[in-house]
């Protein structure tokens, strides 16, 4: 999963190299949390016009990990 939310990721980007991707299980093990930090510069372009890309990114994330069907419940994180 994480190598699919760097594909998505790093093309949209000036500076791919700056991605930078860390996975977090919850102590349940029923959820994990992919924090995502990009150059400040590229913030614009992950979150995009009202939150649309950002929106899209999350959406494709939650669809594949269903289709995985693992049954955590997966969330993107966006940091400053």
């Amino acid at each position: 999963m994480k190598e699919l939310l760097e594909a998505i990721v790093k093309p949209l980007v000036d500076n791919p190299d700056e991605v930078v991707i860390t996975e977090t299980e919850s102590e349940s093990g029923d959820a994990v949390v992919y924090s995502l930090r990009v150059a400040q510069s590229d913030m614009g372009k992950v979150i995009g016009k009202q939150g649309r890309i950002a929106k899209a990114i999350r959406t494709v994330m939650k669809s594949a990990s269903r289709r995985i069907g693992d049954g955590k419940k997966v969330s993107v994180d966006i940091l400053d």
